[in-house]
């Protein structure tokens, strides 16, 4: 079946499967049900609290594969030492209702206990694109990304895995993770899904109090403010960086926590004039909440 485009899924609708998702809590019975379904499987990963942006990537799974499987687990391995693991929002009630309305075959719902066993002791390890930005911010976060997205491909064996833009840097590493490890997995990115305002959905913009989240859709304004120079013919990273800055400076209840523009491939920061792809990604604090964004200059 050809790939739907990004302006296609959207719009792809399909009835629920009748009697709902097989809710599915182990390794070994995933992969059970999974030789039991053959054929071409989209699959997309999630640590639940699921919002309209998680609920995009399912319908464009079903639009260009015949099964679908959503994963829901808060993965430990990736929150370091007082990050919010205990406080990140969960309703597993609500996310299984979205998800049957939505129309996925399976829900795999495993438990810490099943994912990191006692003795537990095998990491993955991407290398040089864990080293910046939220690999700098969060040290052994990719780390723990990187070993629970090749667990869930393991016990889920897709065709397809779906993952949002937003989250840019925890992409590349994927897919990266991907090619060097020679998966038979096709990694799509999707677009961003966004508020009426310009927030990128998050599950974490619930943390946000009514003036933070009134004062946040300042971090799209931000970017931009650079699109628009870019489309301008600006090309000095500095100058396309201190565009950033200017702007998230002007919100006082705003900290800028980094900006970079960067390599859209390696990630490494770019100095001069931009003369390839490139990423520009920022992480901004509203108290203690972190938002990031993005956005793809080419």
């Amino acid at each position: 079946m050809p790939p739907a485009s990004d302006a296609d899924f959207s719009l792809a609708g399909a009835p629920p499967r009748p009697g709902g998702p097989v809710i599915l809590t182990s390794p070994a019975a995933m992969q059970r049900w999974r030789r039991d379904h053959p054929g071409e499987l989209g699959f997309v990963p999630t640590m639940g609290y699921l919002h309209d942006g998680h609920l995009a990537l399912v319908r464009r799974s079903r639009a260009e594969n015949p099964l679908t499987v959503v994963s829901i687990f808060v993965n430990p391995a990736q929150f370091g030492p007082g990050e919010d693991f205990e406080r990140y929002p969960r309703d597993e009630v609500r996310d299984l209702a979205l998800l049957r309305e939505a129309g996925v075959d399976a829900v795999y719902l495993p438990s810490a206990a099943e994912m990191y066993p006692p003795g537990y002791q095998t990491y993955v390890t991407v290398e040089h694109l864990t080293q910046r930005l939220e690999g700098a911010a969060r040290p052994g976060h990719f780390r723990g990304v990187a070993t629970v997205v090749l667990k869930l491909f393991n016990a889920v064996s897709p065709t397809r895995a779906y993952f949002g833009r937003k989250d840019a840097q925890q992409l590349r590493v994927i897919r990266r993770m991907v090619r060097d490890l020679d998966l038979p997995v096709e990694v799509v990115p999707c677009e961003i899904v966004r508020e009426p305002d310009g927030l990128a959905m998050s599950s974490r913009n619930v943390y946000l109090s009514p003036e933070q989240r009134g004062a946040a859709p300042v971090v799209k304004r931000s970017l931009d403010a650079a699109a628009a120079a870019w489309a301008a013919g600006e090309r000095d990273a500095e100058t396309l960086r201190r565009i950033v800055r200017g702007v998230i400076a002007a919100e006082p209840l705003a900290a800028l926590e980094y900006v970079s523009l960067a390599d859209d491939e390696t990630l490494e920061e770019l100095e001069g004039r931009v003369e390839r792809p490139a990423l520009l990604s920022l992480v901004v604090r509203f108290g203690s909440t972190r938002l990031l964004d993005n956005l793809e200059l080419a």
